[in-house]
């Protein structure tokens, strides 16, 4: 009887509220309230009182010299239970550094987190050619970014599935803008034609607006599945989607299979 009544009353509208605001706080913080309202499409009212919860749960803090908030590194407790995928980042970071020195902008790697892409490791420090240092943990939504798109593009059906069913549980801005991307399937199979995905002008980021981003899979052959994807971030007002192709996608996918292949070496080893 009780799994018959599963579904009944879900979401859960208070707790997706509180996760919106903490995934808010830890993505964009230091962050005012009125921002936080804004980012995570909670009502001020609602935001204060949960922001107020937060607080006393230890997991954010004001600062304080201003009426701006952020985590506490109590909200790495909360990813205790989680196996990273320590092989993938110890494997890639090599190829990563060595993609930065090749064309001097910042490349990301990042895998799959619910209906999020996770910054597993980057090279922003690395360059001047960037705005922020975006560290591992950072999380930006699949529809909305161009590792998303690229990874739901070449995953297998169910974890398709399983995103998508995600973006229908939680109805907001970037779930239905997922939707419409998978609505059928012309966006996907262009991305899988061409072997990339791109996104102007990123929204869900730092400095908003000001770059955008090529990605493209990690495909394991041996697992046959995607373990991530590998991102260049460049900025907007320096070129357009097109030359970043052009210009960079080769290198790319050359790093993806070299990662692919040495992840697949390492585990039949």
């Amino acid at each position: 009887m009780a799994e018959a009544n599963f579904d009944r009353g879900v979401p859960i509208r208070a707790i997706s509220r509180g996760l919106s605001v903490l995934k808010t706080v830890n993505r964009i913080g230091p962050i005012s309230m009125m921002e936080i309202s804004r980012a995570s499409e909670v009502p001020y009212p609602t935001a204060c009182r949960i922001v107020q919860t937060l607080i006393h749960e230890g997991m954010i803090e004001r600062e304080p010299a201003r009426k701006r908030y952020r985590v506490t590194g109590l909200v790495q407790t909360l990813s205790t239970g989680y196996q990273a995928e320590d092989a993938l980042v110890n494997i890639a970071r090599d190829h990563l550094v060595e993609l930065t020195e090749q064309v001097n902008w910042p490349i990301s790697l990042a895998t799959r987190v619910g209906t999020s892409m996770m910054v597993r490791d980057s090279t922003h420090g690395l360059t001047s050619l960037t705005f922020t240092n975006y560290y591992p943990g950072y999380t930006l939504p699949i529809s909305e970014c161009a590792s998303g798109k690229a990874y739901i593009a070449h995953c297998g059906e169910a974890e398709r599935e399983a995103i998508i069913e995600g973006w229908r549980v939680t109805d907001n801005d970037t779930s239905r803008v997922g939707l419409v991307m998978v609505g059928d399937n012309a966006v996907l199979n262009d991305i899988r034609a061409k072997g990339h995905a791109v996104h102007n002008r990123n929204t869900y980021t730092v400095d908003a607006g000001k770059t955008s981003s090529i990605a493209v899979p990690i495909l394991r052959k041996g697992q046959g599945e995607v373990a991530g994807t590998l991102t260049l971030i460049y900025f907007a007002s320096a070129m357009d989607n097109t030359e970043a192709a052009r210009k960079y996608l080769n290198c790319l996918q050359e790093k993806a299979r070299d990662i692919a292949r040495e992840l697949d070496a390492a585990e039949a080893a």
